[in-house]
């Protein structure tokens, strides 16, 4: 029984050690998930599916395991932006399965979601500072993920969840205009990868207009000012996307960290709203702009998912040489 809870305690914390949360791998990969499917790409779409579910599954379980076996240190990580990577992330994934027609494992994830986002989101919000790293920006990534996946139900659940999608995205707004205020602009030249989230927060923001433009629900004045507003937050971030190019051409950070899974989610995301916007308001440059700009998410992808992997082996190794150093002393003593 004990050796039973010493494992769950140390995978708890192994999966909880990762900043800002590993839970920016399942956006990542999850939104190129869902922009491999708009472009065609249908059976590599789902494979990228797969991953991110699993991951998700993997990081659902730690953070549970961490809960039960210490609450103090899951209350701290809890209380952080980049724990709201859970709602973000369940979102995504939601979005992904109801293009799939998977509707009940859609609302079964927006249900849970929505569940969490306001414990979550009322703590983050009661600890944030000024002078903050990109993961700030997260605040409004997850709220409107919960827009997305609200007003890509709308044909199943009717026009009442557009009016709760619309109320999020006018939060998530606000929310922007918070984070962007506390937001450290130094980050650009100096951020070690969810810098560049102050640039999908704008993409996942022009998502959600897009999806509430596509609803059909909203008409006359409406759908322009909600397609003007889509467009504009388009415009804002692609141009966010030129300058954290340009800071990171002005000062290169090509080690691996964690961190650069919140610079690929931003990449895909922008290709995505890209392609999402170009199909609601008829401008036809933005879908070949989103089909470039996905396949450069796609080569970040890659060698993020190569240093992910080579990191969670290295954590392996360490586990396994501690485990032998400490059985040592013990079977020392069996000798005596």
């Amino acid at each position: 029984m004990y050796q039973r809870e010493h494992a769950m305690t140390r995978y708890a914390g192994h999966w909880a050690a990762w900043p800002p949360v590993a839970g920016a791998a399942v956006m990542a990969t999850g939104i190129l998930s869902v922009g491999l499917g708009l472009t065609g790409f249908e059976v590599v779409s789902v494979v990228a599916l797969w991953l991110a579910t699993a991951l998700w599954l993997l990081l659902a379980l730690g953070f549970s395991a961490l809960l039960l076996r210490d609450r103090r240190r899951w209350e701290v990580t809890a209380d952080t932006p980049p724990a709201l990577t859970a709602v973000a992330a369940t979102t995504v994934l939601g979005v992904r399965f109801e293009l799939l027609g998977l509707t009940p494992v859609a609302v079964s994830l927006l249900v849970i979601a929505a569940l969490v986002w306001p414990v979550m989101l009322v703590a983050v919000l009661r600890h944030l500072t000024r002078r903050a790293p990109g993961a700030v920006f997260l605040i409004c990534v997850a709220t409107q993920g919960l827009a997305v996946l609200c007003a890509v139900l709308v044909p199943e659940a009717g026009d009442w969840l557009a009016r709760v999608a619309l109320a999020l995205f006018l939060l998530g707004l606000l929310l922007y205009v918070d984070a962007l205020a506390r937001f450290d602009v130094r980050q650009v030249v100096t951020g070690a990868g969810d810098h560049w989230i102050a640039g999908g927060a704008l993409a996942i923001s022009a998502l959600a207009g897009s999806k509430l433009l596509a609803s059909g629900v909203w008409s006359g004045g409406a759908a322009t000012t909600l397609r003007t507003t889509t467009l504009v937050l388009t415009a804002l971030d692609l141009a966010w996307y030129a300058v954290l190019l340009g800071g990171e051409c002005a000062r290169p950070r090509l080690g691996y960290d964690v961190r650069r899974w919140a610079t690929v989610f931003p990449l895909g995301m922008t290709a995505v709203a890209s392609l999402s916007v170009a199909a609601a308001t008829g401008v036809a440059w933005l879908e070949t702009s989103g089909r470039v700009l996905l396949w450069i998410a796609v080569a970040v992808w890659l060698p993020t998912a190569y240093g992910f992997v080579r990191s969670l082996m290295g954590h392996a190794a360490d586990r396994s040489s501690l485990t032998a150093d400490s059985r040592r002393p013990v079977r020392a003593r069996r000798r005596r």
